[in-house]
């Protein structure tokens, strides 16, 4: 690992130690981190199980009055504090990312920045945490509504965004008073550690903010102590819908309360009055960046039948230009997928739709640099009994399906489990608010392939998901409301 921190500018922020009660934890077991571009090995963190996870939840829960009754001024100048020092050191946390998570270094850098979005929002938002006071149906009694933090939060974290799935989380919880341990995903620990040392130098107290790592072996461990034990009183999870469920059912036990962001399945939807280019330059960000490995990725391209010819050729001719290669090297707009597994879903799928029948127009396989990157690839002629309609492909295949009807198009978005985000571009005003309406999903980019930012709700409905995150609506699901009746007035 040291050859790793040589190169950034500010080397402590690699750390190979977890961070539980204010100290950097050690183990005898440990787990390799390896750069998804080049298959090297980056470093090591701690292989932690149920005794360090405990001993971090008693931390939280340790620290947890002293942090509630911190006025949320107070609270919201750490975060604050924070904030800067992530905007400070954004380089290096972005070279971090790249070399573990494998997404270009630009891109890296903008989630380092949306990261940091998040805990200047929540630090702002701290001290509004408004409550109510209700007119009374009786003379002789006050009636009022305050809200308090939830307590000791858990969250559990992906790697496809390991910067900005901990703030988003941490910085909701920590604001609201709440303490928290979070399990990073063991493929990208490092982005994680660097955020909690940022923390501790912002001045964060001991147990507020609790970091434990384990490989794949504990996580069941990890997760499970994490939604059994009696003093979590609130789990956020992003990641996949099948794990989503499973900590959803162990979370009953003690009903906790539960933020969820599972798989979404996302529609893009092209009418026949939508601008072209615009869409085009739409697709490409909603379908290729970070790979296509987002949640909110553009999964199924649903375009009318009079402008279909023009928007794969458009899309064919953008696809091109995009330069795949390790996320370091300068210009590169794709980097590798995270693993072998993923480049054998998407492997998967295009098989599957050739087999039934769907037109390859370009990529189709494994890049020239061999490893885990995989061509842009495009398909139409897509059918709805193919896999890729019913499942997230999670990389950079955009598979495209004609329609003739706006009933049809909507009828065939919403036939899927999901509902986390969807897009179409359409000029109509009627048009745009009916389809707006009437697609099951928990956001709807209209005329934008970009939604995602700090000052909005974040999540998704059916399958994909319960609560919100980010906006006015995220510090909720770290509060309780609390109703006092004052009578014998």
């Amino acid at each position: 690992g040291g050859s790793k921190a040589s190169s950034l500018s500010n080397p402590t922020l690699f750390r190979e130690s977890a961070f539980i009660d204010g100290e950097w934890v050690i183990s005898t077991e440990s787990v390799a981190v390896t750069d998804p571009a080049t298959q090297e090995l980056l470093g090591h963190v701690p292989h932690l199980g149920l005794a360090e996870t405990r001993r971090a939840i008693d931390a939280a829960f340790a620290a947890l009055p002293a942090w509630r009754n911190r006025p949320a001024a107070e609270r919201g100048a750490l975060l604050k504090r924070w904030h800067s020092l992530i905007l400070e050191h954004k380089m290096d946390l972005a070279h971090i990312m790249t070399r573990e998570q494998g997404k270009p270094v630009g891109e890296a850098a903008g989630e380092i920045a949306y990261a940091a979005s998040f805990v200047e929002w929540f630090g702002e938002e701290a001290k509004r945490a408004y409550g109510d006071v209700i007119a009374s149906p009786q003379i002789d009694k006050r009636l009022l509504v305050v809200k308090q933090p939830i307590g000791v939060c858990a969250a559990i974290t992906p790697w496809n965004f390991p910067a900005a799935m901990i703030t988003r989380k941490a910085a909701a919880a920590l604001a609201a008073g709440c303490t928290m341990v979070v399990k990073p995903s063991e493929l990208t620990p490092f982005s994680a550690l660097a955020l909690a040392a940022l923390a501790e130098e912002a001045g964060i107290p001991k147990g507020v903010l609790n970091v434990v790592t384990c490989g794949s072996g504990n996580a069941a461990e990890v997760g499970g102590e994490l939604t059994s034990h009696r003093a979590v009183k609130k789990v956020s999870f992003t990641g996949s819908t099948g794990v989503g469920k499973r900590l959803m059912a162990q979370c009953a036990g003690t009903m906790k309360k539960l933020s969820l962001e599972l798989g979404g399945n996302a529609p893009f939807i092209v009418f026949e009055d939508a601008d072209i280019d615009a869409a085009v330059v739409g697709a490409i960000a909603a379908k290729f960046r970070n790979a296509g490995q987002t949640c909110v990725c553009a999964n199924r391209f649903y375009v009318h039948t009079s402008v279909h010819d023009e928007f794969v050729q458009k899309l064919s001719k953008a696809m091109d230009a995009l330069l795949v290669g390790p996320g370091i090297e300068q210009g590169v707009m794709q980097g590798p997928l995270i693993n072998e597994a993923a480049v054998e879903k998407v492997e998967a799928h295009v098989s599957d739709a050739i087999g039934k029948g769907a037109q390859l127009m370009a990529g189709g396989s494994r890049h020239s640099l061999g490893g885990t990157f995989f061509q842009p690839t495009l398909l139409t002629g897509v059918t709805a009994e193919m896999d890729v309609t019913q499942q997230e492909t999670f990389g950079p295949l955009a598979p495209v399906y004609r329609f003739e009807t706006e009933a049809e198009v909507v009828s065939a978005a919403n036939d899927v489990p999901a509902g986390l985000a969807c897009y179409f571009y359409a000029r109509d005003l009627a048009r745009v608010w009916r389809v707006s309406e009437a697609l099951e999903y928990g956001m709807v980019g209209v005329n934008t392939g970009i939604i995602s930012n700090e000052v909005a709700p974040f999540g998704g409905v059916k399958e994909s998901g319960v609560g919100r995150e980010g906006s006015r609506y995220g510090i909720d699901e770290y509060l309780q409301i609390k109703y006092i009746a004052h009578g014998g007035l």
